[in-house]
């Protein structure tokens, strides 16, 4: 860990005089008690130094945080491996010396700070306090922040940056993680999530210099200083207009007798999913009450992630069926993904997959585009992109239709810089999407965007109303005209990286050294592409066509009978994740049959690759 200059004095000699007998550790200790001023986590150091926990104190202070998914995630608690005010002072340090670099203007185009509702009483860490301090470092370095005076959905912040044309900006949340987590989500001048060579340059900078400057632990800064701007009403006025650049169908929402109910997650959505509704003519969705208001503890769910279906969204089709609304959106903590249950003739409710909704919104944007474009639109001019883990009904739509469809490493931060590199060449993009209910309608946010979508959906089952059909039959009709594609992703659980490493060594060289398996059980595979070496044995150099991404492990297997399978580990949790798609022609219609192929395919995936009995692997617990 590099410094700037000497740690200052440490008040208490107790502490100082108390060797750990480790000179990086003693060192490190120095260093936290010298410049941390949250007196919560000082004093959670101190503790564990005084009782001798020297292991603990190894695990939080001798390892630093690294850039992940476009910024930073972790628990909150002390130590520089951990998030808290002295790990945000010192990243937003290193963010300022890589933009003064990378930016003559910075000073005269400045930064964007959005932050969540989270909390942890126990070190005294808050989003709010955290953006608090993100802006303090760049205000005392007479950089203008623009920072929203309340709580705001991730999408604000990327739209803020390019609304307002500043150079970058930070989102403080942990999206839909646990309630302990918090997180440090960096954003371009483009409005998409930062990418290599960024974050690794960032990191750099961050280790040049990681003593607190004067001035940054000035929160007051927000209050007092007369660069800082607060971008609340402007940005929120002007994402609302350009919602209704995606609204084709006003006159018939204005009208709908069809009900809807919100579900917030004890998160910041509540508010703006309201004015999105407004924006399209709707009447607000019911919200639900229990959930509407934030809550860092997420009091009613076990877990905040609406992606985990019927169980976390209990309360919401509870009050559905009590206020007879067919429809439910749920958005997630952060409001940037989106949720979708419908319910049936035969009394359940549909919980609609990721995959399952692109499909719905990849039609509806499609169509709505066609209806609408000028005579001499040029559909070869239209894209539609998708992960590479993502479900491949975009491109059966898209051979059918005539449009391009394109596929990104996971992840939104590529999806947005090729959406911006798309507009930028004079392309239309439609919509992009993730497996794991992640959407973008329209262009206007270059991120995924729960609120637009919720209000979309919204429109898309209002029209197939009027035309007697609900969202579930519409989705039956786009499988039997372009394919059916069924899906099942999951996860198990795996906190010792050194197997995760050897489950995937191991798939690199099966039945000889750096050889890839042939089959799986019964079933024969026609490629493989592993994204972490490059290696591709469709293209005639076995080249990867997508970027190398070393840092995250995944291989993509395309089988014989049609289906693709993809595992990978999550870029923010112990996870080993597996997506399995039958990807079927439109003459195969039998269903049923479909799905048992691909339920056969992953218990033979589950057993020969992954075999979680002798590597101690966790199943996904519902």
């Amino acid at each position: 860990m590099g410094e700037c200059g000497a740690p200052g004095d440490v008040n208490s000699n107790v502490l100082i005089a108390r060797s750990t007998g480790d000179a990086q550790l003693d060192k490190a200790v120095w260093q936290w008690l010298s410049w941390d001023k949250n007196q919560k986590t000082k004093e959670q150091i101190e503790s564990l130094l005084q009782n001798g926990k020297h292991k603990e104190l190894r695990d939080r202070l001798c390892c630093r945080l690294t850039f992940g998914t476009a910024g930073l995630r972790s628990a909150m608690g002390a130590g520089f491996c951990y998030i808290n005010d002295l790990t945000v002072i010192q990243s937003t340090q290193g963010i300022y010396k890589y933009l003064e670099r990378c930016f003559s203007d910075f000073k005269q185009r400045g930064f964007v700070v959005g932050y969540d509702t989270r909390g942890q009483v126990t070190s005294n860490c808050s989003s709010k306090k955290l953006a608090k301090l993100t802006a303090a470092v760049l205000l005392a370095k007479d950089v203008p922040v623009y920072f929203f005076s309340t709580y705001v959905p991730t999408p604000f912040v990327p739209y803020a940056v390019q609304q307002l044309k500043a150079v970058a900006g930070v989102m403080i949340t942990a999206s839909h993680n646990r309630k302990e987590d918090n997180g440090y989500k960096v954003y371009w001048e483009n409005g998409a999530q930062i990418t290599s060579p960024h974050d690794k340059e960032i990191i750099k900078c961050i280790e040049e210099c990681v003593e607190p400057w004067n001035g940054s632990w000035n929160e007051n800064l927000v209050d007092t200083s007369p660069i800082r701007q607060d971008p609340l009403k402007k940005i929120c006025d002007c994402y609302m207009e350009d919602l209704k650049k995606i609204c084709y169908h006003r006159e018939l929402n204005v009208q709908t007798n069809l009900k809807f109910v919100h579900t917030s997650f004890h998160g910041v959505g509540h508010d703006y999913v309201q004015l999105a509704f407004k924006a399209f003519g709707f009447q607000p969705p019911i919200p639900v009450p229990e959930q509407k208001d934030p809550d860092p503890d997420f009091s009613t769910v076990k877990c905040p992630n609406p992606e985990e279906g019927e169980s976390v969204l209990e309360l919401s089709l509870r009050l559905a069926e009590k206020e007879n609304a067919k429809v439910v959106v749920a958005t997630d903590p952060d409001a940037d993904r989106l949720a979708v249950a419908e319910h049936q003739e035969n009394g359940r409710w549909k919980v609609f997959t990721g995959n399952e909704l692109a499909a719905l919104f990849g039609w509806w944007m499609f169509s709505c585009w066609k209806e609408n474009c000028s005579e001499d639109a040029d559909v070869k001019n239209v894209y539609m992109l998708a992960t590479t883990v993502s479900s491949k009904i975009l491109r059966a739509i898209a051979l059918k239709e005539g449009f391009h469809f394109e596929e990104t490493l996971p992840g939104f931060k590529w999806i947005g810089s090729r959406v911006k590199d798309l507009l930028d060449n004079g392309k239309v993009v439609l919509f992009a999407f993730e497996e794991s209910i992640g959407f973008m309608c329209g262009t206007s946010v270059l991120d995924k965007d729960g609120v637009s979508a919720a209000v979309v959906i919204a429109e898309m089952a209002t029209y197939l109303d009027g035309k007697n059909l609900t969202l579930a039959q519409k989705l039956t009709e786009i499988y039997e005209t372009y394919g059916y594609h069924i899906s099942k992703t999951s996860y198990f659980l795996c906190y010792d990286p050194p197997t995760i490493k050897r489950i995937f060594e191991k798939l690199r060289n099966f039945d000889a050294p750096q050889s890839y398996p042939k089959c799986c059980g019964i079933y024969n595979i026609l490629h493989v592409r592993d994204i972490t070496t490059g290696y591709d044995s469709s293209q005639p150099n076995k080249k990867s066509v997508l970027p190398v991404s070393k840092s995250s492990q995944m291989i993509t297997f395309t089988f014989q009978n049609g289906c693709v399978a993809t595992l990978r580990t999550s870029g923010t949790e112990p996870k080993i994740k597996y997506y399995a798609e039958m990807c079927a022609l439109p003459e195969q219609s039998d269903r049923s049959m479909l799905e048992e192929e691909l339920q056969k395919l992953i218990e033979a995936l589950i057993e020969n690759f992954l075999e979680p009995d002798k590597n101690g692997l966790i199943w996904r617990s519902a």
